[in-house]
C-alpha cells in the first residue's frame, strides 16, 4: 500500500482566498484555523440566518465519527470517503483504525485545498490514500487505479457521503450518481450519508443560506426528508432510518445524547446496507 495525493488539474475550484470556499466555511464553523476573511464572513451570515448552524456542523462531524466507529467495530476494513473536506482531529482513518487497526481508507476530493492538507496529514501513512475525484463522476472514482489498488471492490466497502450530496444540483442527478456508485459495490457494503435540509427553517433563512453558497466555491441544494431517503432506494436502512443527524444512534459515543434541536434538524443522516 502507498500514500497517493494528487493536485487538482481539472474542473475543481481554484485556490482563491477572496472567494468563500465550502470546505473552509465548514472548517470555520467547526472552530478550525484553515480559513480566510471571505470564509469567516460567509460563516457569520449563515449563523445569523440559522442560529443552530455551528451545533449542526458539530453534530454532523460527530455522526461521521459514530458511524465509522460502528462500522469498524462491525468488521469493516475498507472505507471510501468521497468529498472528505479539510482533515481535522478524529478523521475517518483515525476513528476506523482505533476500532480496526487493519482498516484501509481512501479519501476522494476534487478540491486542491483539501488535497494539499491531506498530503501533509497522510505522509507516511500507507493504509490511507487521498486522490483526486469528483462525486459527479462516480465511474472515474471506481476506475481510479489508485483507488482500485487500495480497496478491494469484491469485498464490502463502507461508502461515506457526509455533507457532500447537497453540493450536487438536481440537474446533475444526485440520485442516479448514488445508484451508480453503490452499484459498483459488493453485497454487504454500507452507505452512510448526511444532507442539509430546509424542512425546518423559514423560506427567508433558506434563501440566505443558498445565497451564501451561491457566491462560494459550490452552490447548495437543500432537500426534503423524502428526497434524502430516496438515496437509499434498494438498500435496507439501519434503524433509526433517516433522522436528524444528532439522533442517529447517539449512544455509540460516550458523549450524552442530545435531544432534537429546538429549531428542528438542519441536517439529515442515515445508513443502509446493500444486499
Amino acid at each position: 500500500m502507498r500514500t497517493t495525493v494528487t493536485a487538482r488539474q481539472g474542473s475543481g475550484p481554484a485556490f482563491d482566498t477572496g472567494t468563500a470556499n465550502a470546505a473552509r466555511i465548514y472548517d470555520c464553523l467547526l472552530g478550525g484555523k484553515d480559513h480566510f476573511p471571505a470564509d469567516r464572513e460567509a460563516a457569520a451570515r449563515l449563523v445569523e440566518a440559522l442560529p443552530g448552524t455551528v451545533q449542526a456542523c458539530r453534530d454532523n462531524r460527530e455522526f461521521l465519527q459514530r458511524v465509522v466507529r460502528h462500522l469498524a467495530k462491525a468488521g469493516f476494513r475498507q472505507f471510501l470517503d468521497i468529498g472528505t473536506g479539510l482533515p481535522t482531529m478524529g478523521s475517518v482513518h483515525e476513528v476506523a483504525q482505533q476500532a480496526e487497526p487493519g482498516a484501509r481508507v481512501a479519501y476522494v476530493d476534487y478540491d486542491p485545498i483539501v488535497l494539499a492538507h491531506a498530503q501533509a496529514l497522510l505522509a507516511g501513512t500507507p493504509s490511507v490514500i487521498a486522490v483526486e475525484g469528483d462525486l459527479r463522476d462516480p465511474g472515474a472514482i471506481i476506475a481510479s487505479p489508485d483507488v482500485q489498488g487500495h480497496l478491494d471492490f469484491t469485498e464490502p466497502v463502507a461508502v461515506l457521503l457526509v455533507a457532500v450530496l447537497h453540493f450536487v444540483t438536481d440537474d446533475e442527478q444526485p440520485h442516479a450518481i448514488v445508484k451508480a456508485l453503490m452499484g459498483a459495490m459488493a453485497p454487504g457494503s454500507h452507505l452512510a450519508l448526511t444532507h442539509v435540509t430546509a424542512d425546518h427553517v423559514t423560506p427567508q433563512a433558506a434563501a440566505t443560506a443558498q445565497a451564501v453558497y451561491g457566491t462560494a466555491s459550490a452552490p447548495v441544494t437543500a432537500r426534503t426528508r423524502d428526497e434524502v431517503t430516496r438515496f437509499f432506494d434498494g438498500m435496507t436502512l439501519l434503524p433509526p432510518g433517516v433522522t436528524g443527524v444528532s439522533q442517529w444512534r447517539p449512544w455509540i459515543t460516550p458523549a450524552p445524547a442530545r435531544r432534537q434541536p429546538p429549531h428542528g434538524a438542519y441536517i439529515y443522516a442515515g445508513t443502509a446496507m446493500k444486499h
